[in-house]
């Protein structure tokens, strides 16, 4: 039976390789929209080979090249913020929301008030708006699939088994490409050092983020959203080797643990097929060559971004969306050379630190105001533009 899909952020990784996975398996899937910010090029040749039926830019100043990409296909073409949101609400079977940061949050919502299902991997969902879009799709009846590694593995651990039942889920962090420096050699990182992971292959603001720990640290206010099973029943430990991507513990003492290689694609399939499994091009696992699985507690003292973020979601309100804003300022800063790499989390403290934070966010509208107000206050705090 052939499904629909709508991929938003269709030119980025999450983007790519669920493409790749539908061009494998083409007549299984009808595409609906795809999106991109600008990549107007790329989104076109995209477009004509899967055959959409609208290709929809984000940044309206690229939608005269989308059109002349897709001039003579009958493709339909749009541009700006309000487009992306019109193509988000279209009826499909499966949406895939991978537009990055806060532009996304939109189309998301809408994608949302559809009532579908949305494989989701647009973490500022979650983290800056999580209790605003919880509330949306229990309000429409939609269904979230976590895209996130980590999220698809506890999601997958979940199945057949009863939400009450778990005792603990365990979120593993890769540790980063620092994970062994010294305090010193962390104070004299360089961006080129800092996105170079050992195990994914991610853009630089991710790569950053896993070398502050920050990722994980956004991934645990995502997971609290995601499996409501409580603050104290979510943990952190660091596992070098990213083979297992999480684990679910359960009141009788069984363990359930995710393997699978590290490529997106595993978790991407796994919402594609759901509830069931599709092939992928992967090779399994051979776990004699990998030869052992380590696991070793975070070191709060050189990488306190997952203490930060922990400490967002306790205050909940509006910290989790100021923790998410200031940090996004900060690794910017640090990319172009700004500051220095332990100044990135720093600077995210000294944001939650002031005393002014806004009130809890209501509505969608309010989480970009909190979002635009602590990036400016971020922005001030490190002198940048």
């Amino acid at each position: 039976m052939t499904r629909s899909i709508s991929i938003l952020g269709a030119t980025g990784s999450v983007g790519a390789s669920t493409l790749d996975l539908i061009r494998r398996n083409r007549e299984a899937w009808r595409v609906v929209a795809l999106t991109a910010n600008c990549s107007a090029a790329e989104l076109a040749k995209l477009a004509r080979e899967f055959g959409a039926e609208i290709a929809v830019v984000g940044d309206e100043s690229c939608l005269g090249d989308l059109r002349e990409g897709l001039s003579g296909s009958g493709i339909e073409t749009a541009g700006g913020a309000q487009a992306l949101c019109e193509a988000a609400s279209r009826p499909v079977d499966l949406t895939v929301a991978a537009i990055v940061g806060c532009a996304g949050l939109a189309p998301v919502m809408a994608a949302i008030e559809q009532g579908g299902t949305i494989a989701l991997a647009n973490k500022e969902a979650l983290v800056s708006a999580g209790d605003v879009m919880t509330r949306a799709v229990a309000q429409h009846g939609a269904t979230l699939l976590p895209v996130d590694s980590e999220h698809n593995a506890i999601f997958q651990c979940l199945q057949g088994n009863a939400i009450e039942d778990v005792a603990r889920i365990t979120l593993t962090a890769s540790g980063g490409p620092f994970r062994t420096w010294t305090q010193e050699q962390l104070d004299a990182a360089t961006p080129e050092q800092a996105v170079a992971h050992p195990n994914w292959d991610m853009g630089a603001k991710i790569s950053v983020d896993s070398a502050t720990m920050m990722n994980k640290g956004l991934e645990y206010i995502e997971a609290h959203h995601l499996f409501p099973v409580g603050l104290e029943r979510l943990r952190i430990v660091v596992h070098p080797q990213s083979v297992i991507h999480s684990m679910v513990e359960y009141r009788d003492g069984s363990t359930l643990a995710q393997l699978g290689p590290s490529d997106m694609r595993v978790p991407i399939a796994s919402c594609l097929a759901w509830p069931q499994r599709m092939d992928t091009p992967l090779e399994p696992l051979d776990l004699t060559a990998i030869g052992e699985l380590s696991f070793f507690a975070p070191d709060e003292q050189r990488f306190p971004a997952t203490r930060l973020a922990r400490e967002a979601v306790e205050a909940g309100g509006a910290a989790p969306a100021v923790l998410n804003a200031a940090n996004e300022i900060a690794v910017a800063a640090f990319l172009a050379g700004h500051i220095p790499f332990t100044r990135i989390a720093l600077s995210v403290e000294a944001i939650l630190q002031q005393s002014n934070l806004p009130p809890a966010p209501a509505t969608l509208d309010d989480v970009l105001d909190v979002d635009q107000a602590a990036r400016a206050r971020a922005r001030e705090l490190l002198e940048v533009a």
